[in-house]
């Protein structure tokens, strides 16, 4: 694991990361944003074309979609939590990361996790899930309750790709979601 004190000195780490091959099709590595002491963390699969340009995790449509959700359902605009990824540089054409490159961001993403110290982390979509639960059951199969997660609890949800495709029932699934984890924020059990 990386040994820095701030996500500020990991981030300036993980910004010449060449640990796999997706370094070289890089526009810049699309590290995480939001409050380093946030209660709830997002957790998606990797940067997409608008991510690797701007610099920033979901700021396309499905970054949209996650505004909307999070307004919505918890309250809260994206600046009050952390947002980060499985990956954190984009696969050619969008494709889904391979285990080798996921195993070499991992440190990251496991350092992001020990210094935000979220309550409630939201793995959006399966590749997080998976990661996160070590599990190799799918999304459909493990959402729709929370489990514990390092002093607190992980939210699988679909990834915001999949409620652009899916329509209304995968939306409103992603809802409910996001409704448990603004209860587990608040100190509820949903």
């Amino acid at each position: 694991m990386p040994r820095v004190g701030t996500l500020a000195e990991l981030q300036i780490e993980a910004s010449t990361c060449t640990r796999c091959a997706l370094a070289a099709g890089r526009t810049q590595v699309v590290f995480g944003v939001g409050d380093p002491h946030a209660s709830l963390l997002f957790v998606g699969e990797g940067p997409g074309r608008e991510e690797d340009l701007a610099g920033e995790p979901f700021v396309g449509r499905s970054g949209k979609l996650l505004d909307k959700l999070l307004h919505q359902e918890i309250g809260m605009g994206r600046s009050q939590c952390y947002i980060a990824n499985v990956v954190k540089c984009r696969p050619p054409a969008n494709r889904d990361p391979l285990p080798d490159e996921i195993a070499a961001c991992r440190p990251y993403l496991e350092a992001q996790l020990e210094l935000v110290a979220p309550r409630v982390v939201v793995t959006l979509g399966n590749f997080a899930t998976r990661l996160l639960l070590d599990t190799t059951d799918g999304i459909r199969r493990v959402r729709g309750r929370a489990y514990p997660f390092r002093g607190g609890h992980l939210v699988p949800t679909y990834h915001p790709a999949a409620g652009l495709r899916g329509g209304a029932e995968v939306v409103a699934e992603m809802r409910a979601d996001f409704v448990r984890a603004k209860l587990l924020l608040a100190g509820e059990r949903p």
